[in-house]
């Protein structure tokens, strides 16, 4: 772009923005002459799609701030309006990062100006919570100001419709429409009052619905380290413990209250490197059974095990065939369900329940939508246990109902690992990992992407490819999607650019059958190293 189009441009947005500090910021960036940032942030629009919006804080259609957010605002209550939605209730949730507060008053605003009716949380709550509300109070949509696990100059906006699960296609697209035809701030009417601020009612009500996860007879007598990673998660996930019975987690107090700058972390995701160090220091000096970690707006459950002297993550997928188990043990019914990148521990384990199961797209927008779900979850630690009550992932209940699987083993004498040695025996040996690469440059992502494509492998750590698919074409299953997934024997690969970070994932799985539990660190031996051949073959495929 021209320096004299690219300094209108931003002083064109500069004129109508509603904030201070960006209004600052930008001001500094056009008085400077900062032409290569200014581009970064002017070069196009934050596209609104399944995952709403995510970026980072900052001035300029790129970024996310007031401006962005009134306009995505604006849409949504124009979509609302077009669907015959006039005086319809959206809910509002919001996070403790930086700013979520403010988009949240100023979503309120703009549903109200609309001639909706709005309402938001009382304070900074778990995203669960959010979705719970959207169906408490029949309400036609619900919006959430998060960036979940994303670095702290990071924050999104998250959007549900009434049947309380996240937006798919072809809503997202006509969102965004509405979004893009927006001309101005100034169109938008945005009154400083007439919207609702809730009371504690919904979260008792949500709390009270966290009881029905659990069996009402079942022990309760596992101890556990939590930690709510800087986030929103800790105060209602002591209350449900509390109202079910356990015993008061041990909290990691350098992360147990909100805080924005995530001081403790370089990233806050429990998956990253040294993120729960201060959980498994804690569970030293403790001996908890079970560590148990939220991510910043609590919707994910991660855990940890002591094995051997050391405490290690369970992966995803392992968490996921813990609960399914449980759940089976418990008799539930209903479909069980999954996305593609997943273990498909879970199918089997569904077949041999005699359970209907179903495989999705990632992200549980898709998993939410599945007929009769029972259970759904996402090896990247999301776990729907109460779709009754929240169809999206629940940080809360699924830590409630590991905890009680804990319980229960522990009056057994055994423990999460024991159990996961009983599924490798009778399914076989599932072992899962993840080449997952951050770029700087999205066109690294594409170019990975294309090489695969335009020259696919045949065969990676030995192991001959069967069957490739290319997932923008869909399936008789799917619907289409940007992704690659490769069956190999004994093994499977899934490739695709993340949908909320800067990322190339890569999900792999390999398949070793298992006799007797003698056989299993031999099994594992050989699949540790499978893995490893895999990921390296797979990297140098992508040119990664």
């Amino acid at each position: 772009m021209e320096d004299d189009a690219l300094i209108a441009q931003a002083q064109a947005w500069l004129a109508e923005d509603p904030d201070p500090d960006t209004r600052e910021e930008l001001a500094r960036l056009i008085d400077d002459g900062d032409h290569a940032e200014l581009t970064a942030r002017f070069a196009g629009t934050l596209q609104f799609g399944t995952a709403g919006l995510r970026g980072e804080l900052g001035a300029g259609p790129l970024r996310m701030n007031r401006s962005v957010v009134i306009r995505a605002a604006a849409g949504l209550a124009a979509y609302l309006k077009k669907q015959g939605h006039d005086n319809g209730l959206v809910v509002i949730g919001y996070d403790a990062r930086h700013k979520s507060h403010t988009f949240a008053e100023d979503t309120a605003a703009v549903m109200t100006g609309a001639g909706l009716r709005a309402a938001v949380l009382p304070r900074p709550l778990p995203t669960p919570v959010l979705a719970f509300a959207i169906r408490h109070l029949g309400a036609v949509a619900g919006v959430e100001v998060t960036a979940s696990h994303n670095p702290p100059r990071d924050n999104g906006y998250k959007v549900y419709l009434g049947d309380g699960s996240q937006i798919v296609p072809p809503a997202d697209a006509e969102i965004a429409a509405e979004i893009d035809a927006v001309a101005s701030l100034t169109t938008v009417p945005r009154p400083t009052t007439g919207w609702d601020t809730l009371d504690d009612t919904v979260l008792d009500a949500y709390l009270a619905r966290t009881d029905a996860v659990l069996s009402p007879a079942s022990p309760r007598t596992a101890r556990t380290v939590y930690t709510a990673m800087h986030g929103v998660g800790k105060d209602v996930l002591l209350a449900a413990f509390a109202r079910a019975g356990f015993p008061t987690p041990d909290l990691v107090t350098e992360q147990a209250d909100p805080d924005p700058d995530f001081p403790t972390v370089a990233f806050p995701n429990p998956e990253e490197p040294g993120a729960m160090d201060l959980a498994f220091a804690k569970a030293h000096e403790t001996n908890p059974d079970l560590v148990i970690a939220n991510d910043p707006d609590a919707d994910r459950c991660a855990a940890a095990v002591q094995d051997g002297g050391d405490w290690r993550m369970l992966r995803g997928d392992e968490v996921g065939a813990l609960l399914a188990a449980h759940l089976v043990r418990r008799g539930a019914t209903g479909t069980f369900a999954e996305s593609i990148v997943s273990s498909s521990l879970l199918g089997r384990i569904a077949e041999k329940a005699g359970l209907p199961y179903e495989e999705t797209l990632t992200g549980f927008k898709w998993i939410a939508r599945v007929d009769g779900l029972r259970y759904g979850y996402e090896e990247a630690l999301g776990y729907c246990v109460d779709p009754d009550g929240v169809r999206d992932k629940d940080g809360i209940t699924a830590a409630l109902l590991l905890t009680e699987l804990a319980s229960e083993l522990k009056a057994e004498g055994r423990t999460l690992l024991d159990l996961l040695d009983d599924l490798a025996v009778e399914h076989g040996l599932h072992a899962t990992d993840q080449l997952s690469v951050r770029v700087k440059d999205l066109g690294l992502i594409a170019a990975a992407m294309r090489r695969l494509r335009e020259q696919p492998p045949t065969e990676l750590a030995g192991l001959r490819i069967t069957r490739t698919e290319d997932l923008t074409e869909g399936t008789d299953k799917l619907p289409p999607t940007d992704g690659l997934r490769y069956t190999l024997d004994g093994a499977r690969v899934v490739v695709r650019p993340s949908g909320t970070e800067p990322k190339l994932k890569c999900y792999l799985e390999v398949v070793i059958p298992v006799a007797a539990k003698a056989d299993l660190p031999e099994a594992r031996t050989r699949a540790t190293a499978l893995l490893a051949a895999i990921k390296q073959d797979l990297s140098e495929a992508a040119g990664i």
